[in-house]
């Protein structure tokens, strides 16, 4: 396992790429939709891990209501596991709780997800992910 990336929930996806590559200078990697989640995101290279920014394309997405909640920050933390599959069974079997049942497949498919729920992680949300592509 492995860090991956830190997710940050911004309202203005456009205005805080500006900041993290004009300002801070950090690499864009990528900037795209991610339908099954309703967000776009922008993913900057920092070192060997990522930080991802999230901004809800839908007022009913996670990202919106997260926003809505508590404003803009971080919203999770990502791991990297080599079969995201197996790690949800494994810590279903433990009682962790999940917020998806099975993983789900997203950017294309070049990843698969679950994220476990922040009442499993003393308040943080932990995204689980596997790299397909």
């Amino acid at each position: 396992m492995r860090l991956d990336h830190i997710g940050i929930a911004v309202r203005n996806l456009d205005e805080a790429v500006k900041f993290y590559r004009d300002v801070l200078g950090l690499e864009l990697v990528r900037v795209e939709e991610v339908p099954e989640e309703r967000v776009r995101i922008a993913m900057f290279r920092v070192g060997e891990a990522y930080i991802e920014l999230l901004e809800g394309t839908d007022p009913e997405s996670a990202i919106s209501k997260f926003i809505e909640r508590r404003g803009e920050g971080i919203h999770h933390i990502a791991i990297h596991v080599d079969d995201v599959d197996a790690k949800t069974e494994e810590l279903k079997s433990r009682g962790v709780a999940l917020v998806y049942e099975k993983p789900r497949e997203v950017s294309h498919g070049e990843r698969r997800i679950n994220f476990v729920h922040p009442k499993s992680t003393f308040g943080v949300l932990l995204e689980i992910m596997t790299r397909v592509k």
